[in-house]
């Protein structure tokens, strides 16, 4: 609160400090990032001041009593400050959290073309928003599996009272499909589990794939299939480095 007053009227935390404030990032240990308009002069140790023509009253909410930027404005702005791996991670605690979710925050991204972090931040989330038809799965997971080796599966069956996308009772095989990668409510991971527990108890051999993977990363799909199918006739794939 001190940085924000210190920076004038109209200032806000953003961008790490903002993030740490929601509680799904860190605070850098140097200094506290404040947002301020471009007119601001304020030049204060310890505070990076972070200069824009205009900060929009939507953008701007208060948490501890503290003004700071929205969930949707503080990921454009971490965007800009933190790779990759950096934002993933902040995407999924916002998520456990319940500040905010990867599809809310990808429909947020659609009024906002051209503004700084907006393409970035697209491209982390269309991986995890990212989702096939029930038809387009399977026109294109049918190929994989068969390009590994599998039999032609049963698709969209009833195992151990759950629906799985494709099943080879034959080989006790179950492999599932998620549209995006994170399960918002402690209900569906509750659920996940259990779906899980239920088919390894039953001697079967489950395996999880994003839509983001049986479209963009076929090879590694394929592969993996391959593996399985190997060590499930009883010839193991030799493990890594031998």
């Amino acid at each position: 609160m001190a940085a924000v007053l210190a920076c004038g009227p109209d200032a806000a935390l953003s961008h790490r400090s903002a993030a740490a404030l929601w509680g799904f990032g860190e605070e850098h240990r140097a200094y506290i990032d404040v947002t301020v308009r471009r007119t601001s002069e304020a030049r204060l140790r310890g505070i990076r001041c972070h200069r824009r023509p205009t900060l929009p009253v939507s953008d701007i909410t208060t948490r501890a009593g503290i003004p700071l930027t929205v969930p949707v404005r503080t990921f454009l702005d971490l965007t800009t400050v933190a790779g990759p791996k950096t934002i993933e991670r902040a995407i999924n605690e916002a998520d456990k959290l319940d500040v905010i979710d990867a599809d809310s925050l990808r429909r947020a991204l659609d009024g906002r073309s051209g503004e700084p972090g907006v393409r970035p931040l697209g491209l982390v989330l269309d991986e995890h928003t990212f989702r096939l038809s029930d038809d387009e799965l399977e026109r294109l997971f049918r190929p994989l599996a068969a390009a590994a080796g599998l039999p032609t599966p049963l698709t969209k069956v009833m195992v151990d009272k759950f629906e799985v996308d494709f099943f080879w009772p034959e080989l006790g095989l179950v492999v599932e499909t998620d549209g995006w990668r994170y399960h918002r409510t402690p209900s569906a991971q509750t659920r996940d589990a259990l779906r899980f527990q239920r088919h390894t108890a039953s001697g079967l051999t489950p395996l999880r794939f994003s839509h983001h993977q049986v479209k963009y990363e076929p090879r590694h799909v394929e592969d993996i299939l391959r593996k399985t199918l190997s060590n499930l006739r009883g010839h193991p794939a030799p493990l890594p480095g031998m």
